[in-house]
């Protein structure tokens, strides 16, 4: 019997459309989940394919509206404040967009309401701010579960649900492989959090100090997790010279890690084939 597959991918803002390569090459290998999990925008692009959508639908999309500056700008317009009331709410907040509007304003109609509506079980990442905490969400409503998982700080604004204040799932697990290592038989791991890079030896704004440091913890994160456990395949596409916001950088980030089809598909290759391996030893075993 074939095995069953999970995959969780993981946050990194913009880098995450590296994980378009991964859901088209699980596709190129007919290659199914049973079960999904998301941190940020890992949270996004896991569920458009558990929702349904094929990997060259979810990249022919991105590229419809990423490629193109006045689509963009045209969506950012619509996701502005509906009323003085709401702009001017618990103050004048310019620096934090409503992440929720943004979301509505970019989502695909594909992706539905609530998690009943998919078609794979799928996992969204939360960091509860005041309970110091991971929150995972999985059921009820999907699009306040992807907003709180995207809310990356000073960027967006928290997310209220459940009376609970929401920011990025990143934060607190940015490869969410552990919150399904149950539910398969391999689990895939995506790393898109990158790390700081001297780009032309340019002294970094308060700003990429910022993202950065963020990156630095987030690896930390995950690199103590490995100790603890690891997904039976983890790829890490390269994408650390790009910024967290460097959407519109769409084109040159997926030429840059489309090799990772490849790799991704030679490492399912020989795990598979060790599993079947181990599988008829102890079969000759046994009898």
């Amino acid at each position: 019997m074939s095995p069953t597959f999970g995959i969780a991918f993981g946050g990194g803002g913009a880098r995450g459309l590296a994980h378009i390569h991964v859901i088209e090459a699980l596709d190129e290998l007919g290659i199914k989940p049973v079960a999904i999990a998301g941190s940020s925008i890992g949270a996004i692009m896991g569920a458009g394919m558990a929702a349904g959508m094929a990997g060259k639908d979810i990249h022919d999309y991105a590229r419809s509206i990423l490629g193109r500056r006045a689509e963009v700008a045209s969506r950012m317009w619509r996701a502005r404040p509906g009323t003085i009331a709401e702009a001017m709410q618990n103050g004048i907040r310019v620096s934090q967009f409503n992440v929720e509007r943004i979301l509505k304003a970019f989502l695909p109609e594909a992706i539905p309401e609530t998690f009943a509506e998919l078609k794979i079980p799928l996992k969204v990442t939360a960091t509860d701010y005041f309970g110091h905490k991971l929150a995972v969400f999985d059921e009820g409503d999907l699009h306040s579960a992807l907003a709180a998982s995207a809310a990356i700080p000073a960027v967006f604004r928290p997310v209220m649900r459940d009376g609970r204040l929401l920011i990025d799932g990143g934060i607190y697990n940015p490869v969410p492989f552990d919150l399904i290592e149950h539910d398969a038989d391999i689990i895939i791991g995506v790393d898109v959090v990158g790390a700081p890079e001297e780009a032309d030896r340019k002294q970094p704004t308060s700003v990429d100090l910022m993202f950065g440091a963020t990156q630095l913890m987030m690896q930390s994160i995950i690199a103590n997790k490995l100790k603890q456990g690891q997904p039976h395949i983890l790829v890490r596409p390269a994408v650390s010279k790009y910024r967290v916001l460097d959407f519109l950088k769409i084109d040159a980030l997926m030429n840059d890690t489309a090799d990772i089809k490849d790799e991704l598909k030679r490492q399912v290759e020989k795990v598979v084939e060790a599993r079947g391996a181990k599988g008829k030893r102890g079969k000759r075993v046994a009898g």
